[in-house]
């Protein structure tokens, strides 16, 4: 082996990098693009879960509570959130409306929105469709959340 290190073999190691990395990006985006369509739940996103979606970004529910594992720590996982309410969606707008919660130790409670029934049907919808995306780990890895 040479004990130099020309310019020639630094161009062509940059090169064959660049070019083995770019082949390897390319294979992770087929291989990312065959698989969506097996868990994005698209099959069940409407008007209404899109409406459900805006409530929960204009209220900034994602700054208490994490969706999927992303988010803040404050307050429950949301993402089995229709599971864990018996797959009722009356039973998370009634959870929804019975907020605050106070004088329970260790908890901060949690703000009233005063949603409209309309507001309130569409983040009972999108947590219902965000409860059917088909995570690669099986998210949250508890039932509790």
């Amino acid at each position: 082996m040479r004990e130099t290190f020309t310019k020639g073999m630094a161009r062509n190691i940059y090169y064959g990098g660049a070019v083995f990395f770019f082949l390897v990006l390319i294979g992770l985006t087929v291989d990312t693009v065959r698989s969506l369509p097996k868990t994005d739940n698209s099959q069940n996103l409407t008007e209404v879960v899109a409406a459900g979606k805006r409530v929960w970004e204009v209220n900034n529910c994602i700054g208490c509570h994490t969706l999927l594992g992303e988010g803040a720590y404050f307050a429950p996982e949301l993402g089995n959130v229709y599971t864990r309410f018996g797959e009722s969606t009356e039973a998370i707008k009634g959870w929804i409306m019975s907020r605050p919660v106070d004088g329970v130790p260790g908890r901060r409670s949690m703000p009233q929105f005063n949603l409209t029934e309309e507001e309130l049907e569409a983040v009972a919808q999108f947590l219902k469709y965000v409860d059917g995306v088909k995570t690669a780990r099986d998210w949250p890895p508890n039932i509790q959340g």
